[in-house]
């Protein structure tokens, strides 16, 4: 007997997935003709640096001038509409009550402005990122107050990172392999699908661990970029809500550690920078993280591009990891004994948003960039940035709020899910020091010119 499900046309503008792909597109477009034409400001909210003295521009006169600033307050209006009214939208093609959902989102929208707030200050922007203190602000008030009823219907995390998501897409261009070769395939792509495996094995096989959608998820977040992956996979797997929830809580916070104190000691064992970005481009999560973790050797170093590029290169994989996960749970894992499974499930079962990441990645690589150039890409890419980053920030406010400490607790399984990630995540690490040492120690190849990143 054949498993299947039945697809209509209506899915396209009312499912959560396909939605989230609409409202990408509809955001890079708009940032996109901004851009190229010149005609209009789409730029998003982003508060500068500010603090208690400790540099001469980050001080508490520089967040009051903010405030005083009638640019801030458009941009502030541009992007509460530009996402209220899209997302709204989306509520409403899913059928649901926008009464609820207005009140609910202006709301989300403030606290996430005090996240951003709070993240710009001057020390703390140095060390932690805002996706932490969105994930530790939303869980102090679920921990503490409680969340109140009428503030559910605009806690959508996945909705949110989906679409942020999109339009990370436009941002992943295939021009980055050239500049870094097979270098930065090897580590990038080499790497990845060992520490899955890996980690899928450790998990079932030595961690006895039954749930495993937890462990798909938990592998691709370590191995490729946090979050992001963890929500592809997820999807592709159909990780319950709580498991994403945990996945995502522990990648934040190693995250951090590694951000830290990973260029710290790379530092103190001289490692050559070039040698030392590929192994933080490849090992730390999250891409904001790593660029934060690069320029710890400086501003535009070697260190710092070659980072970011083993990142932007391992990022690609979401998408071909999402469709390989969906395959594999919809023919093996989930598979009704005596079952045939068709296309139709695995179709299913496959994370759609993910298209959306794969044909903004395609437009921009293979469309805008020979069009336009780099420099209009760029700039583009500046826009959609700050978009994403929102997206992203609701979404992580949205998991704090949607957590608390007991039932995160009770998913670790008696540790062993933190197990996991501590041997799936040295492992990553000694491994991709093996790679990046064959590659670019220039022991066996010869080491690639600086001008390969510039």
């Amino acid at each position: 007997m054949e498993t299947k499900k039945k697809s209509n046309l209506s899915d396209l503008w009312k499912l959560e997935d396909w939605l989230s792909v609409w409202i990408g597109f509809i955001i890079i477009a708009i940032g996109a003709v901004a851009v190229l034409t010149g005609g209009f400001d789409f730029s998003a909210l982003k508060f500068s640096t500010w603090g208690f003295g400790e540099t001469e521009k980050a001080t508490l006169s520089a967040l009051g001038s903010q405030f005083g600033d009638w640019v801030f307050w458009r941009k502030t209006l541009v992007t509460v509409l530009t996402l209220g009214i899209l997302f709204a939208a989306g509520v409403k093609l899913q059928g649901e009550s926008l009464r609820k959902f207005i009140p609910a989102f202006l709301c989300l929208f403030v606290i996430a402005v005090f996240v951003r707030l709070i993240s710009a200050e001057f020390t703390l922007n140095r060390y932690l990122e805002w996706a932490f203190w969105a994930l530790l602000i939303g869980l102090l008030i679920s921990n503490t107050v409680g969340v109140p009823d009428w503030l559910k219907p605009a806690i959508r995390t996945e909705f949110y990172i989906k679409t942020g998501l999109v339009i990370m897409g436009f941002s992943v261009l295939f021009s980055n392999i050239a500049k870094f070769g097979l270098y930065g395939l090897g580590i990038a792509w080499g790497v990845t699908p060992i520490v899955i495996l890996f980690m899928w094995w450790f998990g079932t096989k030595v961690l006895k661990i039954n749930n495993k959608p937890l462990v798909i998820t938990m592998g691709a977040a370590t191995s490729v970029c946090g979050t992001s992956a963890a929500i592809a996979t997820g999807a592709a797997s159909e990780c319950k809500k709580e498991d994403l929830s945990l996945t995502i809580t522990i990648s934040i916070i190693f995250t951090i550690l590694m951000m830290v104190f990973e260029p710290i000691l790379l530092k103190a064992f001289g490692t050559p920078e070039i040698m030392a970005g590929s192994l933080i481009g490849g090992t730390i999560d999250s891409t904001g993280a790593v660029a934060a973790a690069g320029s710890a050797f400086g501003s535009g170093s070697v260190a710092e591009q070659s980072a970011v590029l083993v990142k932007m290169i391992q990022n690609i994989l979401i998408g071909f990891i999402a469709f390989f996960v969906a395959l594999y749970f919809a023919t093996n894992v989930n598979k009704t004994p005596g079952a045939k499974v068709g296309a139709g499930e695995i179709w299913r079962r496959f994370p759609k948003f993910i298209i959306g990441f794969f044909v903004a990645s395609l437009v921009a690589s293979f469309i805008i960039l020979p069009i336009a150039g780099g420099d209009q890409v760029g700039a583009i890419n500046k826009v959609l940035d700050q978009y994403k980053n929102w997206c992203f920030v609701l979404a992580f406010t949205s998991i704090g709020l949607d957590s608390n400490f007991r039932d995160l607790a009770r998913h670790m399984q008696g540790g062993k899910v933190l197990w996991l990630y501590i041997a799936g995540q040295t492992f990553n690490i000694l491994l991709t020091f093996f790679v990046v040492w064959l590659l670019l120690s220039g022991t066996i190849f010869p080491i690639p010119d600086i001008a390969t990143f510039k």
